[in-house]
């Protein structure tokens, strides 16, 4: 399993947690997503590696921007 928690810019309400969520949970061998709104911190975890490229996109495809990623996470 891998665990990575970063943060999205531009959330402000239920609607984006769940377009993001929608993204995030398309994306492979992920297994579960929590968004929170109000902080923009994402939690996910996934059954093998996430690259950042994929999580960029997937969020970008919603409409928002990342802000961070875990260093040394884009496996």
């Amino acid at each position: 399993m891998v665990e990575l928690e970063f943060w999205v810019n531009g959330m402000t309400c239920s609607h984006c947690e769940s377009a993001i969520t929608a993204e995030l949970a398309s994306l492979r061998g992920v297994a579960r997503v929590q968004v929170e709104s109000a902080s923009g911190r994402v939690q996910l975890v996934s059954n093998g590696p996430v690259t950042r490229t994929a999580v960029q996109r997937a969020v970008e495809d919603a409409g928002f921007e990342l802000r961070s990623f875990p260093v040394g996470a884009d496996v």
